[in-house]
């Protein structure tokens, strides 16, 4: 689905960009970075056309969404502060010295 589409679909169902965002439990600034490509993962175009048509037929989606417990999307990279290739830097030391390659 192409981002125009997807934007139209969020608007018949009455939702912005960043409530969209929140109601999925996803950083706003990773949904409105599909804009530089023109293209949705379909994954978030099927919430989107299902939320427009379900709005559209008057169903209440938030009251569906609500029973379900959606997990917050954890950041790219997150849990590896301060590790390269997630190793600890000290551990490239053997006894306070840098290892050598043999």
């Amino acid at each position: 689905m192409n981002y125009d589409e997807f934007q139209r679909q969020l608007g018949k169902a009455g939702l912005t960009i960043r409530e969209f965002a929140a109601l999925i439990k996803m950083n706003r600034n990773s949904v409105t970075n599909y804009a530089k490509s023109g293209e949705v993962p379909s994954h978030l175009a099927v919430i989107a056309a299902l939320l427009g048509e379900m709005a559209e037929r008057k169903i209440d989606f938030r009251a569906a969404l609500s029973k379900i417990e959606i997990e917050p999307k954890k950041p790219r990279g997150g849990g590896n502060t301060g590790r390269f290739g997630g190793i600890k830097q000290d551990d490239l030391f053997i006894n306070g010295e840098k290892e050598k390659s043999q």
